[in-house]
């Protein structure tokens, strides 16, 4: 194991000593924060003329019924609290992403006891991914031999998953799913006591609640006074669906390391195969006036796999091209009494790994184990202070999930910089070499082994596997250069990721006060 190696050590060390410099920085003012309070919070007294809603005795308001919302809403209604989830928009949802769920995130749906609602949609099972680069390409499986058969990936379509879960919460005797828009929290003395909502056909509700879970998505109107919204968009996804076509790899992932970033294609159906084409940076040709057909025929297609060409062609002829930014936000919450935010409205990463359902599954486990002692919700102060712990707790899934994801992303995206292309290559090399050396990197990009360490020191591997490449078999000083620019670039890839996760709670979260907070008295 890499971990075990001297390497090991050497690399501990160094990350001790970047987690020394940072804890020199003060935390951010917990009173300071809550006073950035946005106009999305309205204070109760402002609304005292608004109609209540029908179902103010309610435990829990959930905001958002998509991945994140439906599955809390059934895990805390099987728990038998009472809760009232207001969701935009019923109908089911069409998205290009949101569709791959990682075994890591598999384990978390049986653990919710909502395995059963990946059945009847036509999902399919992945078992790991495959690697194309200039011409090359290589398998990297899921390590699922300690596990039960059906563990595996699922690939579906995302609006089938989604309403399979609303169809099963909603069919909890204590949990109402109600189609409406959330305008604002409602607060009073510093505690959000409920949301201002329109119904369906317009009309203007209040509903209370001691406590309201914001899971409205990654365009959130509601996250600004609840966290600091640092949100980066590093690309765009291009997305087509293809069809009646197989992949080199049946019921794989694929991976295209492209000029000018990566490519992806996996199965949604027995007969569609998604197509992800990034394109970096906010800006992407115009699908109307012909641009976009133009650049994923003359600069996508050539790069993409021989035997999924003719298909590939086909669904650019056919029009159906859709674009959505990528989104990346870390997680910093304003603890705030009577409010709790989740899923892709409080933390996202690239969707390039596909990890995004994994996190917000593996939260709702954390939030879940800390509920359940707690029988009454309506002491906010304390229940806010007692749940600090979730930002700790869920803290090793999601920042191993975050981090690898924005870490391959840069790798992965080609780069004139000669430094970037060795590191590139070494990926590529690395991961090919099998055993531990694929198996570790893929059950971390899986959900399967939450262990930030394991993802440095395998990171900092493929660059000393990169630097080696070039000193051998006979170091030059130009090829030095490179190396020791290589492990600079990697240093500068990933450390400020790792800052903005938190390296205190990445690394040491045992050191975080909140860590040990048992669950309030009755």
């Amino acid at each position: 194991m890499l971990d075990q190696c001297p390497l090991g050590w050497i690399l501990a060390s160094v990350l001790g000593l970047f987690v020394l410099c940072n804890l020199i920085v003060k935390n951010r003012n917990s009173k300071a924060s809550l006073e950035k309070r946005s106009e999305c919070v309205k204070s109760i007294a402002t609304t005292n003329g608004e109609c209540r809603s029908k179902s103010d005795d309610v435990d829990v308001i959930i905001v958002g019924a998509g991945v994140a919302g439906s599955a809390l809403a059934h895990t805390l209604g099987k728990d038998g609290r009472r809760l009232h989830v207001i969701e935009r928009d019923l109908t089911e949802p069409d998205r290009i992403v949101g569709e791959l769920l990682q075994p890591g995130g598999y384990l978390k749906l049986i653990e919710l006891g909502l395995q059963d609602c990946v059945e009847e949609i036509d999902a399919q099972r992945v078992f790991g991914y495959a690697l194309f680069k200039d011409g090359k390409d290589t398998r990297l499986s899921y390590p699922l031999e300690k596990f039960h058969s059906d563990v595996s990936g699922r690939s579906f379509h995302n609006g089938r998953f989604i309403q399979r879960m609303r169809e099963k919460s909603a069919s909890l005797p204590n949990v109402r799913l109600e189609q409406g828009t959330v305008t604002s929290l409602l607060e009073e003395k510093g505690t959000i006591k409920g949301v201002q909502y329109k119904t369906k056909t317009g009309q203007e509700l209040t509903a209370f609640a001691p406590l309201t879970i914001v899971c409205d998505g990654c365009f959130s109107n509601l996250r600004r006074s609840l966290c600091n919204p640092k949100v980066d968009v590093p690309s765009c996804f291009v997305g087509l669906v293809l069809e009646n076509c197989e992949l080199p790899y049946a019921n794989h992932g694929h991976v295209i390391l492209a000029d000018p970033s990566p490519i992806l294609f996996y199965p949604i159906s027995s007969t569609e195969v998604r197509c992800l084409v990034d394109v970096p940076g906010q800006k992407v040709p115009s699908i109307s006036n012909g641009e976009m057909a133009k650049y994923l025929k003359s600069v996508v297609a050539p790069q993409i796999p021989p035997q999924i060409y003719d298909a590939f062609i086909a669904a650019v002829d056919k029009g159906n091209i859709r674009t959505m930014p990528n989104r990346s936000m870390p997680a910093s919450p304003f603890p705030t009494p009577g409010a709790l935010l989740m899923g892709d409205a409080f933390n996202m990463r690239h969707p390039l790994t596909g990890g995004g359902m994994t996190v917000a599954l593996s939260d709702i486990v954390v939030l879940r184990d800390l509920l359940k002692p707690l029988g009454d919700l309506n002491d906010a102060a304390t229940l806010c202070k007692y749940l600090e712990s979730f930002y700790t707790l869920r803290k090793p899934v999601a920042s191993t999930i975050n981090t690898l994801a924005g870490a391959l992303y840069k790798v992965f995206c080609a780069s004139p910089d000669q430094a970037r292309k060795e590191m590139r290559q070494a990926c590529f090399d690395y991961l090919s070499l099998g055993g531990i050396f694929s198996t570790g990197p893929v059950s971390l990009l899986s959900g399967l082994n939450p262990r930030p360490l394991s993802l440095v020191l395998h990171f900092f591997a493929v660059a000393i596997y990169g630097v080696g490449r070039l000193l051998l078999p006979f170091p030059s000083p130009k090829r030095i250069w490179i190396g020791a620019r290589l492990i600079s670039g990697a240093s500068g890839i990933i450390f400020p990721i790792i800052k903005a996760e938190g390296v205190r709670q990445m690394f040491f979260p045992a050191t975080v006060p909140a860590y040990y907070r048992a669950a309030p008295v009755e």
